[in-house]
């Protein structure tokens, strides 16, 4: 049992995949473990750069490290494509690690959902690149004036 529905529910449009990818930047932008990892099934398969997780206690526990290591954590996702059931993503975010050395990873991710729009395995791919402070560009949560704007490749 996947529990109760996290709409947009698949078959997804341009719309709703698009609704889909921004809640997720919101939740992931919170940097809550536990309000992040509701949107996973109880067994969902993760990939994340070289790190395999099964199931809800394995996220959260995995986003509590990955989030007590990159500092002020910031988030822009972009709908890359769609069909049915699935949503590509392209991302970027900056953080800063405990010396102060602030960085921007991009990535894309690969995401499937179940029937009642529970995401039940994400793949992503990330590359991390080092940027001076006054290089970021990535201030707090996408206000809302912003949501669907494409990131820039570089």
């Amino acid at each position: 049992m996947s529990g109760p529905d996290r709409p947009p529910l698949p078959p997804f449009t341009a719309e709703t995949a698009a609704q889909k990818v921004q809640g997720a930047e919101d939740a992931w932008n919170s940097r809550d473990p536990e309000r992040v990892a509701l949107a996973y099934t109880e067994d969902s398969r993760w990939r994340n750069r070289d790190t395999f997780l099964t199931g809800r206690a394995e996220i959260v526990a995995f986003l509590t490290v990955k989030w007590e290591r990159e500092l002020d954590y910031v988030l822009r996702k972009s709908l890359w494509a769609f069909t049915g059931d699935r949503i590509a993503v392209r991302f970027q975010y900056e953080w800063h690690d405990a010396a102060g050395q602030w960085w921007r990873s991009h990535g894309n991710e690969n995401w499937e959902f179940d029937a009642h729009g529970l995401m039940s395995r994400r793949e992503a791919s990330i590359n991390d690149v080092a940027i001076a402070e006054g290089d970021r560009r990535l201030f707090g949560s996408r206000p809302a004036e912003e949501h669907g704007q494409d990131i820039p490749l570089r």
